[in-house]
């Protein structure tokens, strides 16, 4: 039976190529884009998964609880694994591991130099390993290659990267800086791109110089531990061990802040919004979900169309139902039939769809920079998701039709005098409004996302970022004899204007905070953020003095300069009041010599920091170079030259600012392109859907536009007449959809503290589109409906 319905389904199919075309297309381009999106939610979902201790392992985070604020950090203390390892017993295994970077040299057999490049390293624990005991050796073992000092393991790409092979790197030594070497003594298989340890080189803890560390009031987010529960327990049930161990480790009255350690399940590391990962990649759950709603919306948007167009052909097809049902059809057999010819568009879409995707990766790996795996027939999951997508397509878009084609009346339908009811039209005006009530959100949902992006790009951030390049720079002992004579010659290089040692950028997310006393008296409130620069950081970047003076040129550190916003936050009203007033913070006790004009230090994501700008005392690992906008190229070029010769056991190593400020959107500017894609497929498909409809209703009014054009209706009057529905249907899709999307672009820019306001021009935009697109779809369809010949729809009256 399916059989002879398939054949039926195809002649049928056949037939109608035009509709078939068009239902296909739309289905096609619908389910790719879920297709795309699976793939992308999929990956996400996946980061470290397949551990068989997944819900056992934990990473320990740091919380800090301020009267005004509240801090957190990935990191933990150093001396917090080997207190927690033997006093919280719940704790099966605890393991360390610190993230840090380091110039790897390699040398052939006659000592000569055949490799250097700047790599992340990892210290780390053997018991790490015994925690993530699913990460698999090709050579040794944790307790073997990790237990001594200067001995490393690297992964399989590693190892091949420094020695051509797995087999030559056993054995062979490597060496971080310019003293320290290390024998490599294990070999380790590549972790997955969608894990949160990208392991490369790894160095055994007990090489770590600051690994005698007892300060509990120190944290670094690249410091971090894991650890395995005991079998059978959870959280819940470690947590008195951990509040009292918080308690005797971080006292009120010696640490700052409040500090307490907390577990975090490993699954969720990924989504943390509050805390970083080695990986430096993570994503917002809402954001996942949100695309999840757009792909629904998406193949809803696609099952309506489908429905449109069904539904107006079903009329064509009325003498077939009827003759079927005159022969002894059932309706249960009808029902099948069409649902048959559903499931063989639908199976062809996906075909199409698969094709489509394959195409579409590309771009889409393009977009996210290599960074994210997108693979159609990769995993067996994505082939259940076809499955399930065929389905629910076949069920959402045939079903429907079916019922309604089904349940023709024979003698009416024989006599071709069939009219769907007004039931049924009101239907399809409910799924129009719904149709473009999707299509609207989404539009002005780009247009937000694009107008904050350019705010987020023309915002003065309060400094001048523009032809700047920070330029890394050696910190060893050696090196830093050279910096004066480093600095002379690249000032003499034709385009650079300043030059400024510092540790980082006005904007950055190398944040180095901590309690502070001013004029005596310790601050509860919040931290102070300390920058470390000379004195020419501020013309290099255009910082606007309001009070005071810069600190003078000088080894030590003598003053430091602060920000209006932390005048604000000590509730100092004239910033003259603050000039000579003394600072204690991160080793330094100097007084405040000038006040500087507020600039955004982090993303716009987030508020204005209280900071204050002390001298380095040497401690810089960054130079800032000013150049002439016109002749960066050939600048850097000597900018590098000069590098080189000044540090020849060093790794060059530049960026310019603007463009690190821009890295810092890049989520959003993905999601961006993203919506811009979507909201035009979903324009496409409702388009279609248009089509489909206002080609039902200029079929079911045939004969009254016939009449009316015998009794002196002009063209443009019937064109009006057909298109007036389609226009209010528009209409109140706008407002339908209006309140939903403030809602979304709301939560949307809430993630910014600086941002647009909303205002009512991306809706009354929003609103012109689509009803351009009704008036330039529905006329194209109306104009030849109002045009045909009259004797052909009234000869047989």
């Amino acid at each position: 039976m399916f059989k002879l319905n398939l054949k039926i389904a195809w002649r049928n199919l056949w037939k109608n190529k035009g509709y078939t075309f068009i239902n296909v297309l739309g289905l096609s381009i619908g389910m790719a884009s879920c297709i795309l999106i699976f793939i992308f939610i999929r990956y996400q979902m996946s980061f470290d998964e397949g551990f068989k201790n997944e819900n056992r392992i934990f990473r320990v985070v740091t919380n800090w609880k301020y009267n005004s604020y509240d801090d957190f950090s990935a990191g933990v203390p150093i001396p917090f694994s080997a207190a927690a390892r033997n006093e919280i017993a719940g704790f099966e295994k605890v393991g360390t591991i610190l993230k840090r970077g380091g110039i790897i040299s390699v040398k052939d057999a006659t000592g000569k130099e055949k490799l250097k490049s700047r790599e992340a390293v990892y210290y780390t624990q053997p018991d790490f390993f015994d925690v993530f005991s699913d990460i698999k050796w090709i050579y040794s073992a944790p307790e073997l290659a990790l237990s001594k000092p200067n001995s490393a393991v690297l992964s399989e790409k590693y190892a091949i990267k420094f020695f051509g092979s797995v087999k030559s790197a056993i054995g062979k030594t490597i060496t971080i800086g310019d003293k320290t070497n290390l024998l490599v003594a294990g070999i380790i298989e590549d972790q997955p791109q969608n894990s949160s340890f990208p392991l490369g080189v790894i160095i055994s803890y007990e090489t770590y110089a600051g690994r005698f560390n007892e300060n509990w009031d120190s944290v670094n987010s690249s410091t971090s531990s894991y650890v395995l529960l005991k079998d059978g327990l959870t959280a819940e049930d470690v947590q008195a061990s951990l509040t009292r161990f918080n308690q005797k480790y971080y006292p009120i009255e010696k640490i700052a802040g409040n500090q307490t350690n907390k577990l975090q399940p490993l699954r969720d590391i990924h989504f943390s919004e509050k805390y970083d990962n080695f990986a430096d990649s993570s994503i917002n759950k809402s954001e996942l979900y949100g695309l999840a709603v757009i792909g629904l919306f998406l193949i809803i948007t696609a099952c309506i169309n489908f429905i449109n167009l069904t539904t107006a052909q079903s009329v064509n097809r009325s003498k077939e139902v009827g003759v079927r049902k005159v022969m002894g059809s059932k309706r249960k057999q009808l029902v099948s039939q069409f649902l048959t010819e559903t499931f063989a568009v639908s199976l062809v879409a996906l075909l199409i769809a698969c094709v489509i995707t394959e195409l579409a990766i590309p771009p889409m790996q393009n977009l996210f920079k290599g960074r994210i795996e997108f693979s159609l027939f990769a995993h067996p999951i994505i082939f259940i998701f076809m499955a399930i997508l065929v389905a629910f397509v076949s069920f959402l878009a045939g079903f429907y039709p079916a019922i309604i084609i089904s349940k023709f009346n024979p003698a009416l339908a024989i006599k071709n005098k069939i009219s769907l009811n007004n039931g049924g039209l009101s239907l399809r005006k409910i799924l129009v409004v719904v149709q473009f009530s999707i299509t609207v959100i989404l539009i002005i949902g780009t247009l937000v996302i694009i107008r904050q992006m350019q705010y987020v790009q023309e915002k003065p951030l309060g400094f001048n970022p523009n032809a700047v390049a920070m330029v890394g720079i050696p910190t060893d002992s050696l090196s830093k004899i050279k910096y004066n004579t480093f600095k002379e010659r690249i000032l003499r290089i034709p385009g650079v204007k300043e030059m400024s040692f510092c540790q980082s950028a006005p904007l950055s997310s190398n944040i180095n905070s901590s309690d502070f006393t001013y004029n005596g008296i310790k601050n509860e409130d919040f931290e102070l953020r300390n920058m470390r620069a000379d004195e020419n950081f501020f013309k290099v970047f255009d910082l606007k003095l309001i009070a005071g003076k810069i600190f003078r040129k000088s080894d030590t550190a003598n003053a430091c300069v602060v920000n209006e916003t932390f005048l604000k936050k000590m509730h100092i009203l004239k910033p003259q009041d603050a000039i000579g007033k003394v600072i204690r913070a991160s080793g330094n006790t100097v007084p405040i010599s000038g006040v500087v004009k507020d600039f955004n230090d982090q993303s716009l994501k987030e508020r204005i920091s209280g900071l204050a700008i002390f001298p380095g005392n040497d401690q810089y690992w960054n130079v800032a170079i000013k150049m002439d906008a016109e002749k960066l190229v050939s600048s850097m070029k000597e900018i590098e030259a000069v590098w080189k010769e000044s540090f020849p056991n060093g790794i060059f190593d530049s960026g310019f600012v603007n463009e690190s400020i821009n890295s810092y959107y890049e989520s959003e500017q993905i999601m961006g392109t993203l919506f811009k894609v979507f909201a035009g497929v979903i324009i496409f498909i409702s388009f279609i859907g248009l089509f489909g409809l206002i080609s039902f209703v200029a079929t079911q009014r045939t004969k009254e536009v016939a009449i009316r054009k015998v009794l002196g209706a002009s063209t443009i009057e019937l064109v009006k007449m057909l298109n007036g529905s389609f226009l209010i249907m528009v209409f109140i899709a706008n407002l339908a959809a209006w309140p939903l999307a403030y809602l979304f672009v709301s939560k949307w820019l809430s993630g910014f503290v600086y941002r647009v306001d909303i205002s009512v021009w991306p809706f009354a935009l929003a609103m012109a589109i689509s009803m351009a697109i009704t008036l330039i779809t529905v006329s194209i369809r109306s104009y030849k409906a109002a045009v045909t010949n009259t004797i052909n729809a009234l000869k047989y009256e």
